[in-house]
């Protein structure tokens, strides 16, 4: 592999809108977990099965983790995102075509940056209104929606990475 031009890129106003989206929905899967968490029962599910039952409990205080490593996941991408010349990418990278691929590749970072916040804010959410006896399960709809919200994104992305050669 040769050397990869080292470009800083400048993010668009697309770019903008998805950090603070997701930086907005982090703040809130906090915010929403703080204020519920002394209305939630001593035991939660912690876990749930391909049906979206639950299959697992613990204690009150494991509600944290979740917006715990939905934040870690954010801030790690984030990071990451700002060295798109060590990314793997399906194609050559070359001085002509590095900014286009490394705007695509960047892109979906924080496209996935998004839908990992939002499928941990979705279960942060169903969690406590489990906990609070409000439901009893996250839903049968759960698993095929966040597989579609990963796997569409990162197929779409993969495929104008090619076509941008």
């Amino acid at each position: 592999m040769g050397e990869r031009p080292n470009i800083k890129l400048t993010l668009t106003t697309t770019d903008k809108a998805l950090e603070i989206i997701g930086w907005g929905l982090t703040m809130s899967i906090w915010i929403w977990t703080i204020l519920s968490y002394s209305e939630l029962p001593s035991t939660i599910p912690i876990h749930y099965n391909s049906m979206g039952e639950v299959d697992g409990f613990s204690e009150k205080v494991t509600i944290i983790t979740l917006p715990l490593i939905s934040t870690i996941l954010f801030i790690g991408l984030s990071i990451l995102s700002k060295f798109p010349h060590v990314f793997n990418y399906p194609i050559t990278i070359t001085e002509d075509n590095a900014v286009r691929q490394y705007t695509n590749a960047t892109r979906m970072i924080r496209m996935l940056k998004l839908i990992i916040v939002t499928v941990f804010g979705i279960i942060t959410y169903e969690t406590i209104r489990i906990g609070k006896g409000q439901t009893n399960r996250l839903g049968a709809w759960f698993l095929p929606l966040t597989l579609g919200l990963i796997y569409i994104p990162l197929i779409y992305f993969v495929v104008k990475s090619y076509k941008r050669k």
